[in-house]
């Protein structure tokens, strides 16, 4: 391997590792709602199913 070839492959390392590790600490840091507010999550629609397209 070349010296630009073995560069490359530190740097993919260092992005997609980073980016793991800062959005885990982003989600630690802000996690989900406790609480929806009305409406948000289930508002008791009285839908039998979800739609049926013909294919």
């Amino acid at each position: 391997m070349t010296g630009v070839a073995i560069a490359f492959l530190i740097l993919a390392i260092v992005v997609v590792w980073g980016g793991l590790i800062a959005s885990a600490l982003y989600l630690r840091s802000r996690p989900e709602p406790s609480s929806y507010p009305p409406g948000g999550t289930d508002d008791h629609r009285d839908d039998s199913a979800p739609i049926e397209h013909d294919t």
